[in-house]
């Protein structure tokens, strides 16, 4: 069997692939998917603040029957200020125990139960994002409360001077909440500010775009030129011809390109090579124009033809003067006769040869004029002298 035999030999048709498929959706993970179980016990378990407390024991039932739904069990430890989640014979999807596990981190930051349950669907993911560390001067920054709990008045006698910090943080926020609400609308995500972390939830390319948004605001990016942005490609994206077009940003570009790897030497001496590339060709074109100065112009080829050759250049203005004569005299004799012109007799022909041969007299003296009129001095000159 030869190799085109055996290639088509494998090319069955497979009625689990066709066009209509699209290969990037997340499909549902059922029970019927793994009827069996785990056959291990996986647990997660994180604090929470003091003042939580209050909340988190009067939601903990309804917590407790979610979690329920897809098999995990759930407690709840005032002594020590703990939630644990953990998986049960009746877990069947593997990967619940990580949702559980995002459930009570959201809740331990102030997310209300409503909507840190929402992290249990497939579809929506959530992040933690640190802030504390991307900026020094955050001396006011320590307190545990939720940033718009707390009243201006308490903030203000914890950090007399509002830092750096705070001040940043509180442009996620803007005069009352509109940033953050114009944020959570561009990109679909939920956002809560607190303390030291922001808190968000929604899909996956919010949460990048969010991600950025909150980082480049603590280092003093404002968050209204993202917005801007997002919105002018909210706008583009209407149009068919750039629905799908590709928006990567340029630490995407870096990371596709190997660039961003690199080292800050490696990059400086990248940048110097590119450098020294654009010198060289400036210099070369440079080069190139000074030189052009020398260049000599193109001289007119001499003529070949068999006409220049045969009649020489004063013969031939003769010529043109004989017929551009005849025609003047042909056309004045029409206009006094009224009639076609005739033939000329031999007295045109008498003035003409009569004009041509003054016409070479007078171009052979000036030929020889100037020798003449030497010769012409020096007997003169000789007679003087006798």
């Amino acid at each position: 069997m030869d190799s085109a035999a055996g290639s088509a030999w494998h090319r069955k048709e497979k009625p689990w692939d066709h066009e209509g498929i699209d290969h990037w959706s997340v499909q549902p993970f059922t029970k019927d998917d793994n009827p069996s179980g785990l056959l291990e016990e996986s647990s997660f378990a994180t604090l929470f603040p003091k003042y939580r407390e209050k909340y988190l024991r009067e939601v903990w039932p309804a917590v407790t029957r979610s979690l329920k739904e897809v098999g995990v069990g759930c407690e709840l430890n005032l002594v020590e200020g703990s939630m644990t989640v953990k998986t049960t014979r009746k877990t069947w999807d593997p990967y619940i125990i990580i949702k559980a596990r995002d459930l009570i981190k959201l809740l331990a930051r102030s997310v209300p139960a409503p909507q840190a349950l929402k992290i249990l669907q497939d579809d929506m993911q959530c992040d933690i994002i640190k802030i504390g560390g991307l900026i020094r001067n955050k001396a006011g920054a320590a307190f545990p409360h939720p940033l718009n709990t707390l009243p201006a008045a308490l903030i203000t006698s914890l950090c007399p001077f509002p830092e750096k910090f705070v001040k940043r943080r509180q442009r996620l926020l803007g005069p009352n909440g509109s940033t953050l609400k114009a944020i959570e609308l561009l990109t679909g995500c939920y956002m809560l500010v607190q303390g030291n972390t922001v808190s968000a939830m929604g899909p996956y390319q919010g949460l990048k775009t969010l991600r950025r948004i909150v980082e480049d605001c603590i280092q003093n990016i404002h968050p209204i030129y993202h917005i801007k942005a997002l919105m002018i490609k909210r706008e583009l994206a209407k149009d068919p011809a750039l629905a799908h077009e590709s928006w990567d940003s340029k630490i995407d570009l870096q990371l596709e390109s190997g660039e961003y790897f690199l080292t800050a030497e490696q990059k400086r001496e990248k940048a110097s090579a590119a450098q020294a590339l654009q010198q060289s060709k400036r210099a070369e074109e440079r080069k190139q124009q000074r030189a052009a100065a020398f260049v000599a112009p193109k001289e007119p080829a001499p003529s070949n033809s068999a006409k220049d050759r045969s009649a020489p250049p004063a013969q031939e203005d003769v010529k043109e003067l004989v017929a551009s004569l005849r025609r003047k005299a042909s056309k004045t004799s029409a206009g006094q006769s009224g009639q076609l012109p005739k033939p000329v007799g031999g007295q045109l022909n008498d003035f003409l040869a009569a004009e041509v041969g003054e016409r070479q007299h007078k171009k052979k003296r000036e030929q020889l004029g100037g020798g003449a009129d030497a010769a012409l001095g020096k007997v003169k000159k000789a007679r003087k002298d006798l």
